[in-house]
């Protein structure tokens, strides 16, 4: 099999649905023992921090502070904004404080904590 570049898989990707992409992540995951959430706290790999601070912030993490009154509804919104299943989503909830979306373009960060305030949730962006 020929080496795919990064446009090439990037490419692929844009094809997946959602669903199709979490499933990727999940056999990623477990084929490589390693989380995506490890590898997007680990960043690219030679970036220079310095330049990173130097620039506007344009990635934010959702972070669930207390799914307040109505935990079924923030439950809901947390498995729409992501690909986790019931369980998953609901244990997200009960360990609030905890991010939902890690590394979010400003837009989507904004609209999912809309969302989940709009629940019942008290979000926080960080």
């Amino acid at each position: 099999m020929a080496k795919l570049t990064n446009d090439e898989l990037i490419e692929a990707f844009k094809e997946l649905t959602i669903i199709e992409l979490s499933e990727f992540v999940k056999q990623f995951e477990e084929t490589f023992e390693v989380t995506a959430a490890a590898v997007a706290v680990a960043g690219p790999a030679g970036g220079s921090g310095d330049a990173a601070a130097e620039e506007e912030k344009d990635s934010f993490d959702v972070i669930l502070e207390s799914a307040g009154e109505k935990k079924i509804a923030v439950i809901k919104e947390v498995r729409a904004l992501t690909s986790l299943g019931l369980k998953e989503a609901k244990d997200l909830v009960d360990a609030a404080p905890k991010a939902v979306l890690e590394g979010a373009a400003k837009d989507a960060a904004e609209k999912a904590k809309a969302q989940l305030e709009e629940a019942g949730a008290t979000v926080t962006l960080k």
